[in-house]
């Protein structure tokens, strides 16, 4: 495949192995080349957006988990299934091979623990194993707490990582137990039998990644055996448009001759830059050089989550964050518009 050129806060990863998980599933192991090694430094349950060719001709953005884990020394690895009528991931499965590159966003997202070191409760469907399974090894490899991994899938042959989930529990036997749910054994996972399955693990925190109906009905479980809203943790699965890895075209100060001024505290660095009222907050960094984190740029990953500590701010879109989030003054970077001069925002 041709090479691809490097964009906004892109990197060229190295595709080193393929490795074919299932029938319809693929690991691509990566490698980041020295100069961008530091960028793709990750937290269990992360994940890449990858630039990919578009079904129009155009970029195609696509989201998939990393299936690695930071605390074991292994290299960056992510999982794609095939999912039917889908461009991105049947176009990754079916051209990509050691050797070729790939134009990647460094890692973003939100669904990771803020300890490894709780008992974990682990809930995935299909592939949505992947980031599941990342949070598994990290907490095994580097936290003390105890992990329930409950995996649901079609039937035996459609178990992504059987032989890795099989030798994690016959290394860890008394933290890591892992249960199987076969549809074509057991029947779909409705309410009621996953209420019953999961009622001795409901106190634990939660972290659940599948088909929607999957999620919905493991959040109602849980919920009905009295689990806090807070505790349970899902990932979202999104489609991204094209202009993910475009440079944001800002006003500058002499056509809207109004802008705010943002204050911005990222990994340790305060920022002051310019913010023309119709600008989101993440274009107005990105122009000013400032190497603020995000992926979807659509209000959709929350890998842009910031906190607003001082001024006034308004929200175009928010499909991730809750009243909780908005309360505590969270907001998404590039969704946000400035209503005050003066706005202080953390991205701590």
């Amino acid at each position: 495949m041709p090479e691809p050129t490097t964009g906004v806060r892109t990197h060229r990863l190295r595709v080193v192995e393929v490795i074919a998980e299932t029938a319809d599933a693929r690991s691509l192991v990566l490698q980041a080349p020295p100069e961008s090694a530091d960028r793709f430094t990750y937290r269990p349950g992360q994940f890449l957006t990858l630039k990919l060719p578009g079904a129009d001709g155009g970029p195609a953005a696509r989201c998939y988990s990393l299936a690695s884990s930071p605390h074991t020394g292994e290299p960056l690895k992510i999982t794609v299934k095939r999912v039917a009528g889908g461009h991105g991931s049947n176009w990754v499965c079916d051209h990509l091979a050691a050797g070729d590159a790939l134009e990647v966003l460094p890692p973003a997202g939100t669904f990771t623990p803020a300890s490894l070191d709780g008992d974990l409760l682990l809930v995935a469907g299909g592939s949505g194993i992947t980031p599941v399974l990342s949070i598994a090894k990290s907490a095994l490899a580097a936290g003390r707490g105890r992990v329930t991994l409950f995996y649901a899938n079609r039937d035996e042959s459609s178990v992504v990582f059987r032989d890795e989930l099989r030798m994690l529990a016959q290394v860890h036997p008394d933290r890591l137990l892992v249960v199987h749910w076969l549809e074509s054994l057991q029947g779909l996972p409705a309410e009621d039998l996953l209420t019953a399955a999961l009622a001795p693990y409901a106190d634990r925190e939660a972290f659940v990644c599948g088909p929607q109906p999957l999620m919905d009905a493991v959040e109602q479980a849980l919920r009905t055996l009295g689990a806090p809203g807070d505790r349970i943790h899902r990932e979202r699965f999104f489609s991204l448009g094209a202009d993910v890895f475009d440079a944001p075209a800002v006003p500058s100060s002499t056509e809207t001759g109004d802008d705010a001024t943002a204050e911005v505290e990222l990994d340790g660095e305060t920022h002051t830059v310019a913010w023309p009222p119709t600008a989101p907050l993440l274009d107005a960094l990105l122009a000013a050089g400032v190497d603020a984190p995000y992926s979807c740029r659509e209000g959709a990953c929350s890998a842009c989550a910031c906190r607003v500590v001082t001024g006034e701010v308004t929200m175009l879109r928010n499909d991730v964050l809750d009243d909780q989030d908005i309360a505590e003054g969270y907001v998404l970077a590039c969704q946000t518009l400035p209503l005050s001069d003066r706005v202080e925002i953390t991205y701590t």
